[in-house]
């Protein structure tokens, strides 16, 4: 009964999902486009005025842009869905004196959790019990290891929640042990409800690219209407018919606004898209392709993201000198290598490095799945099972030669584990833990194959040594035995003998810091943001070149004693965030962005869905990242490499270069047809395009050469460069200079091939075919001029871009048609005209591909 009370005061354990929104809501969405909008207003004038033919043609082009981006909306994140999946199907409690086994969903405030190993835990919960409880927070808190839990651990009230040794999480998954505990939180109050929470306050903003589209469509549309209020204006005092002046107006729309725009943009992502999935990513958002080109910060997790997660053995000392292990990760290849300086057969063999590390292995509950290089159960368990394999130690075989008889488990009280073997007939007691806690149980040494007693200077040697292996962040272990008599009366664990210390880390990919200096190289910021210790942390981004000079380390507790203000100046040099939870994550993210910084956020965890939603991009890991990541994020890595995300950044340059290019190409086509017409307006002369030549020329002339632009192979030393100012607009000044003096030759040429053909055929429909083969032609020739900004085309090789030669070709034969097939003639006002004529043409054609060589001088 009290159970169902509090059901009914505090609701389901479940995660509450906020409601999407609806097809409707998506393609209205899709319609806030401010050269949508004067698209389909110039589309409905021109229906008005019995142009059905160019109406429908721009309402096709409206809805074929609107659906392509419902579709992209429609697969919207789903990482609430991801959250709810990970809550626990079942939960056992004890109510009334009972142990019930019910649903999660049931569990309210106040009830009394058992926690065994396997179990999910089903809401936060408050220890009252514990015994050698391990519980597998990474995902939560980004802790490379198994938290160790204690009901009796004092907590300080700023810890973060990495340092909660005294509660359990929902979600997490307990490895070791059992507990019991009060649930004090259930749904959306839990720490995972609160990044639930998180994920539904940030909105989805627009990319880079999208805001500058936007931008400048504004920009663009609002330079159209005057320009149309003006030529309205001349015309109607002058006289003309209100039918003709209106004709002219949407004829000035349409050669002012690019209307395969969108479409290219959007094809081009999606091919960056196909290109980078062969390079290990695989791009959620269209708008992530160009956004990364502009990162400026790339904020990573460390455990899986800049590190292996595979806890290994690096370093040994037996009590008189150190050894190096070989080999990262889950494998068995490695040795264990004397750092004394001399040769190495004066090199002694170490018994006691033999027997510690066998120790390791007896003294062991993890199992190494050679074959798949993966482990079973506690990683620094694992870690030392591995060592084992590099000395040719398989666990399997050990335990049949020396089976275990008894053991005395882990406790957090304790700091130990204890295992019994048989041995030749006597029994051997294998001991491992803290290192201080292991020194003060020994009394003896072993060393050169004799039980010598320990000295205190030989306990002040070992200690420097746990000190060195301390300040290169290694999580150290200290290794001992003894014979004992008899199984039955086993002794306590005193009175050992020291075997050595073995120091381990989760060590940093291989590639890692090649990316890095890539990365620095490249102008764009590495930073380490994870919930391991700062000393770990500081350590791996010293290793990889995170952190380099008049660069610092933060913890989440200092984050906390700066305000907001101060914070967006501390986070300029702060390389390394430790210890810090899903809130100070954000905040980071949000402190970088705030100092007009573009960020790419990598992370794997549940912990890290808010910033990596935050983020200008977030960046999920495929393999290790858990769905709630991956749903949360823009991009996902194939293979979990911090390299590809380096390589994905260059593909995003090359990507927004490529879209300069044909931006470039699509204005000053445009402008230069907005330039014709209103200067044959000013001058007194018929339209010299009509609205159905101009819709052709955007759509088929400019759009197919535009797409090819968008394909164009990478410059040399693009990964060079600085990242590009976030705020630089899309047209720069150089670039309106190009466009200006393209646009110019462009419309010039139009303007005298109007001419020449009325001099040559004498009729309005002549002139318009000769303005517009001229123009169909200029715009082509010129398209080979826009592959690059900078080089000349006499540098460049001519076949590199097959599919530009293609689009050329394939637009002249259509040119061809429209001019010479005589059904065609009447739908595009041509007609055909002389060879010679032609030849004429194609001479004044040639003159814009000067224009634009001539422009790349200025810059």
């Amino acid at each position: 009964q009290e159970a169902q009370q509090r059901l009914n005061q505090h609701g389901e354990n479940r995660l509450v999902e906020k409601e999407g929104r609806t097809l409707v809501q998506m393609i209205l969405e899709q319609f806030k486009d401010f050269l949508v909008i004067i698209l389909i207003i110039a589309s409905i004038i021109s229906i008005i005025l019995s142009q059905v033919v160019d109406g429908a043609v721009i309402l096709l082009i409206v809805f074929l842009n609107t659906a392509l981006g419902v579709i992209q909306e429609n697969k919207a994140s789903n990482a609430l869905k991801a959250l709810k999946e990970m809550a626990a199907p079942s939960a056992k409690v004890i109510r009334d004196g009972e142990l019930q086994k019910i649903s999660a969903t049931e569990v309210v405030p106040g009830d009394l959790v058992v926690l065994e190993a396997g179990d999910y835990v089903p809401a936060d919960i408050r220890l009252t019990q514990s015994a050698n409880l391990k519980i597998e927070e990474a995902a939560l808190t980004g802790e490379s290891v198994p938290s160790e839990k204690d009901a009796d651990a004092q907590v300080e009230e700023k810890a973060g929640i990495g340092d909660w040794n005294n509660s359990a999480f929902m979600s997490t998954i307990v490895t070791y042990g059992r507990g019991e505990g009060i649930v004090t939180s259930t749904g959306m109050e839990t720490q995972i409800g609160s990044i639930a929470t998180m994920l539904e306050a940030v909105e989805d903003e627009e990319t880079i690219l999208q805001k500058k589209l936007s931008q400048f469509g504004k920009i663009l549309g609002i330079i159209c209407l005057i320009v149309c209020i003006i030529i309205f204006g001349l015309g109607f005092y002058r006289g003309e018919p209100l039918l003709d002046i209106f004709m002219t107006a949407v004829s000035l729309a349409v050669a002012a606004i690019p209307e395969g725009l969108p479409a290219v943009v959007t094809v081009v992502l999606a091919l960056g898209m196909q290109r980078m999935v062969k390079r290990d990513a695989i791009i959620k958002r269209l708008g992530a392709v160009e956004t990364l080109g502009s990162t400026t910060f790339i904020c990573t997790d460390k455990t899986g993201t800049l590190t292996q997660n595979k806890m290994t053995v690096v370093s040994i000392f037996d009590g008189m000198q150190f050894w190096e292990v070989t080999g990262r990760g889950y494998t068995a290849e490695g040795d264990i290598i004397s750092t004394e300086d001399r040769p190495s057969q004066e090199i002694r063999q170490s018994e006691t490095v033999d027997r510690l590390v066998r120790a390791g292995v007896l003294c062991n509950d993890a199992q190494f799945k050679k074959e798949e290089e993966d482990i079973i159960g506690d990683p620094t368990e694992g870690a030392l099972v591995v060592l084992g394999a590099k000395k040719g130690y398989d666990r399997d075989t050990l335990i049949k030669q020396y089976p275990r008889i008894k053991e005395i488990p882990f406790d957090s009280d304790r700091k130990l584990m204890s295992t019994v073997h048989e041995e030749e007939e006597k029994f051997i007691m294998y001991t491992k833990g803290a290192p201080d806690i292991i020194l003060e149980h020994c009394k003896f040494a072993f060393q050169d194959g004799e039980i010598v007693p320990l000295t205190s200077e030989m306990k002040e040697q070992i200690q420097r040594a746990n000190t060195q292996f301390a300040q290169q962040a290694l999580r150290v272990l200290g290794l001992a035995y003894k014979e004992i008599p008899q199984v039955e009366n086993l002794e306590k664990e005193e009175e050992l003998i020291f075997l050595g210390l073995v120091g381990m880390i989760d060590p940093p990919r291989e590639e890692a810091k090649a990316a890095v200096a890539l990365c620095r190289r490249a102008g764009i910021h590495p930073v380490m943001i994870t919930g391991d210790h700062k000393t770990t942390a500081t350590a791996i981004g010293k290793a990889i070149g995170i952190i380099q000079e008049d660069e610092e380390t933060m913890d989440g507790q200092e984050i906390d004693q700066y305000s907001d203000s101060d914070f967006k100046e501390k986070v300029k040099t702060v390389r390394v965030f430790a210890r810090v939870s899903p809130q100070h994550k954000v905040r980071i993210i949000e402190a970088i962005r705030s100092n007009g910084e573009v960020v790419a956020m990598t992370g794997d965890g549940v912990n890290d869905a808010p910033a990596l939603k935050r983020a200008d991009i977030g960046v999920a890991m495929g393999i290790t990242g858990t769905d709630v990541a991956k749903e949360a994020s823009d991009m996902i890595l194939t293979d979990d490499n911090f390299e590809s995300i380096v390589d994905a950044v260059e593909e995003g340059r090359i990507i927004y270069s490529n879209i300069r290019k044909f931006v470039g190409f699509l204005l000053s086509c445009n402008i230069g047809e907005l330039l014709l017409i209103f200067i044959a307006m000013l001058l007194g002369w018929p339209i010299p395009l009509v609205p159905i030549q101009l819709l052709w020329i955007n759509l088929i002339t400019d759009s197919f050469p535009a797409f090819a632009l968008g394909v164009e192979k990478k410059e040399e030393g693009i990964m060079d460069l600085p990242p590009r100012d976030p705020k630089e607009p899309i047209v720069d000044r150089s670039m309106a200079i190009a466009i200006g003096i393209q646009s110019i030759a462009l419309a010039v040429v139009a303007l005298a091939a109007f001419q020449y053909g009325l001099h040559i055929v004498g009729t309005v429909e002549g002139a318009r075919t000769s303005c517009f083969v001229a123009l169909v032609m200029g715009e082509l020739f010129r398209a080979y001029s826009a592959r690059s900004e900078h080089r000349s085309l006499l540098k460049m090789n001519p076949f590199s871009n097959s599919f530009l030669n293609f689009s050329v070709v394939g637009a002249l034969l259509l040119l061809i048609g429209v001019v010479f097939i005589p059904f065609l003639q009447p739908i595009f006002s041509t007609m055909a005209i002389s060879l010679s004529h032609l030849g004429i043409l194609v001479l004044f054609a040639f003159i814009p591909l000067v224009g634009g060589e001539i422009a790349k001088i200025f810059k």
